[in-house]
């Protein structure tokens, strides 16, 4: 497992922290006045259709879901993270 320290940006920037390995991307922080939904965001990489990248500032990655969910990460390490995601994702 990998972990990479992250923001969810949801309603505003949530500090956290991304683990990755052969299965999921998982989102968590230990925020108590995010939804519980979003505390522990786990999300299978076989349910993943993509991952775009945009810079604001920050890199900012865009998860696209196969079921049309979308989530937006700032991931301050991110030839690292794509390293370790095409590698879990093969």
């Amino acid at each position: 497992m990998k972990s990479f320290v992250c923001s969810l940006c949801h309603n505003g920037i949530l500090g956290g922290m991304l683990y990755l390995d052969g299965s999921s991307l998982t989102y968590k922080t230990g925020k108590l006045t995010v939804d519980s939904k979003y505390r522990n965001l786990v999300l299978p990489l076989s349910n993943i259709k993509e991952i775009s990248w945009k810079w604001m500032i920050f890199p900012v990655a865009t998860v696209h879901t196969k079921i049309g969910e979308d989530y937006k990460f700032i991931i301050f390490n991110k030839p690292r993270f794509e390293k370790w995601f095409k590698e879990y994702s093969k």
